[in-house]
């Protein structure tokens, strides 16, 4: 088999896919199989109840070759909250913060992993690193735990470790710093100003701390910093990801994008150019929230492949460094209990946990 066959047979991998519906489609399950895709992307359109959420990840994961497939969700808390009842109610990352205790933010932390682990989620893009320094910032906002450096870091630290000792993954968010920001990268591309100098003394140091405390996944912001990148966003950025997450932070572990199918990268390069950008700027993973906007992609990259326009070692070593983060943190997967869920979700010890914390802030 040559490079490229062999690029091409691990693509897949290197996908993290949303879809339709409470449960997969005979033809999703075809594609997820086919292409060996690495991972889904569970939303609120997809949860009904625990029970439904179990079967479903089940079902995903007959879909696998051999290792289990990233089931990934936004469970921060607050407005980031996929799953709603009975799953305890967060609060968002500012009442966490807001009492100031390392030990409250691991409880919860644990909380959160041991009901999603219930159900089979493994890996949860949690928790947000980012530090409220712009107070008109529309995307994070409260979701960040304060506007102080030394209290992120602390509350980012304690949930890392909280999620890594239930057995869920945790993934800090969003390299190199969102929290400045005046814009949604939802609907825009947002522009930053500050200096790589500001930046090491600020917005790195909750990263940093994360990845010393085992956190084996961040992602990427979809964010312009012309003091960092002229013409590129952080996603799109060898400069960001390559020579200063990689080369001056030291991480090896998985680099993510945020949704590919935000409009601040699609409004600005183009959904076909896009993915390769990422590629070739550092992103192992790629989220895309649609199964059409995936396949998209899977056809585009393929056909880059073929024509000479992307390196098949940037695929295989993607691929590689996936496979053996889950190698390292999904070797005793089981399928998840579609019963008794009631004695690990929505338990009255998690709400007297979220009540005391709200009583501290």
């Amino acid at each position: 088999m040559s490079k490229i066959d062999d690029a091409k047979k691990q693509l897949g991998e290197l996908f993290i896919m949303g879809f339709n519906g409470l449960e997969l489609s005979d033809e999703t399950s075809a594609f997820i199989s086919q292409a060996q895709i690495g991972g889904v992307i569970l939303f609120s359109h997809n949860y009904e109840s625990p029970g439904q959420i179990a079967e479903l990840t089940n079902q995903i994961q007959d879909c696998r070759h051999d290792l289990p497939l990233w089931i990934s969700v936004d469970h921060e808390g607050g407005r980031v909250q996929r799953f709603k009842k009975p799953f305890t109610k967060i609060p968002e990352g500012q009442v966490i913060g807001a009492n100031g205790s390392a030990k409250l933010a691991f409880d919860v932390s644990e909380m959160i992993a041991m009901e999603l682990k219930a159900v089979g989620v493994n890996l949860n893009f949690s928790p947000v690193a980012d530090i409220a320094t712009n107070p008109k910032n529309p995307v994070i906002g409260a979701r960040a735990f304060g506007a102080e450096e030394e209290l992120v870091t602390k509350m980012v630290t304690a949930f890392v470790r909280g999620h890594l000792l239930q057995g869920v993954l945790p993934c800090v968010k969003h390299f190199p710093g969102h929290g400045d920001t005046s814009t949604d990268s939802h609907f825009a591309l947002p522009k930053v100003d500050d200096s790589l100098e500001v930046l090491r003394e600020r917005e790195f140091k909750p990263f940093l701390k994360a990845f010393k405390s085992g956190c084996p996944m961040v992602m990427t912001a979809h964010i312009l910093n012309p003091k960092l990148d002229a013409e590129k966003p952080a996603t799109l950025s060898s400069k960001t990801l390559q020579d200063i997450l990689r080369k001056e932070l030291r991480f090896t572990k998985l680099i993510i994008s945020d949704d590919m199918e935000m409009k601040a990268i699609t409004d600005h390069f183009g959904k076909d150019l896009a993915p390769r950008m990422a590629l070739q700027a550092g992103c192992d993973l790629l989220i895309y929230r649609s199964e059409a906007a995936t396949r998209a992609a899977y056809v585009s990259l393929t056909r880059d492949l073929e024509n000479g326009d992307l390196d098949p070692n940037l695929i295989l070593e993607s691929a590689a460094r996936s496979r053996g983060v889950k190698t390292e943190f999904l070797d005793d997967y089981t399928p998840a209990s579609v019963t008794d869920l009631g004695s690990k979700i929505g338990l009255p010890a998690s709400a007297e946990l979220i009540k005391k914390l709200t009583e501290v802030s």
